[in-house]
């Protein structure tokens, strides 16, 4: 997509896709940080050698990882001067393979269609997380993204309690709240699976339209305890109706978990998914009916008790 920017001088620009992997052991995050090795602060620097920009193109990504979490699929796009692009079109991943450290790369660069935002546009990220159940622990190659869990796990039971949490849902009880965001999302997918090589490794899959912080380890975590026998198969379902955060919620380490993919629409459609992905989420008018009535009737029963 070839923009006008409103300067004075009209210079062209040009909107990039990028597709990226690296592995986040090394990193403090996704997100530019002073003083703090980051994995945006790190490509943008790079871009900003290859393309001779000063200040450095800002990226704009689809998920924003924590400390320590690895990816395979993420995505981010970024707005260029169409000159500077031109210059080296075609070269971009080779070059920055020569700039980039080995632990993350830049595996695509492409002009993004009309409308792409990569942030609003994708219509879900799914994330793995690994855990290895062996008593012995974890193969040592594997040790920085695949946690340790020393009790065995029944995923009979941890996909039984996965299929409750299915759904549009207020996630506020798996989630770090922030000021100002909602706590609504869409949970697609979540399933448990053993790897086919190793009977000890268990894969979880989660898959959501958006995340917010800290919700697929707290969700992870919550399972854990349901297949090592230490939860009942209902619990995770019952912190979530609750809406608030539970102290037995684990939160679990970073390094298991990876994202593997984001998906968008066709390029027709990628404007309007971004439109209705801007708009904040409510959940729908018959749960915010029945939520408000549960309120009335408490706050009712209280008042009945007080002396």
């Amino acid at each position: 997509m070839v923009q006008q920017d409103s300067s004075a001088d009209m210079t062209a620009l040009v909107r990039l896709r990028l597709d990226i992997s690296y592995d986040g052991s090394g990193f403090a995050g996704w997100a530019r940080q002073p003083n703090q090795r980051t994995v945006q602060g790190v490509i943008e620097d790079a871009l900003a050698r290859m393309l001779r920009l000063d200040p450095p193109p800002m990226l704009t990504v689809a998920g924003r990882t924590d400390a320590g979490v690895h990816a395979r699929g993420q995505v981010a796009h970024l707005v260029v001067p169409v000159a500077a692009y031109s210059a080296i079109n075609g070269t971009m991943p080779r070059r920055l393979a020569g700039l980039l450290p080995p632990d993350v790369r830049v595996w695509r660069v492409s002009i993004a269609p009309e409308g792409f935002d990569a942030r609003f546009s994708a219509l879900f990220r799914r994330y793995v997380y690994r855990v290895c159940d062996n008593p012995f622990g974890v193969e040592p190659l594997r040790r920085h993204d695949v946690l340790w869990h020393p009790r065995p796990l029944n995923l009979a039971r941890m996909n039984e309690a996965a299929r409750l949490l299915v759904g549009e849902q207020d996630f506020a009880a798996y989630c770090r709240k922030r000021e100002g965001a909602t706590t609504i999302r869409e949970l697609l997918r979540y399933e448990w699976v053993r790897d086919d090589n190793d009977p000890h490794l268990a894969l979880a899959t989660v898959q959501a339209d958006a995340f917010c912080h800290s919700m697929v380890r707290a969700l992870v975590g919550a399972l854990l305890m349901v297949g090592d026998g230490r939860r009942e198969v209902e619990w995770p379902a019952e912190v979530l109706a609750a809406r608030v955060r539970d102290s037995g919620v684990t939160v679990v380490p970073a390094h298991g978990l990876s994202l593997e993919e984001i998906r968008y629409p066709d390029d027709d459609s990628l404007a309007r998914r971004a439109q209705e992905t801007r708009r904040v989420r409510t959940l729908n008018a018959a749960a915010a009916v029945e939520a408000a009535e549960a309120a009335e009737a408490a706050e009712a029963s209280s008042r009945q008790e007080t002396p």
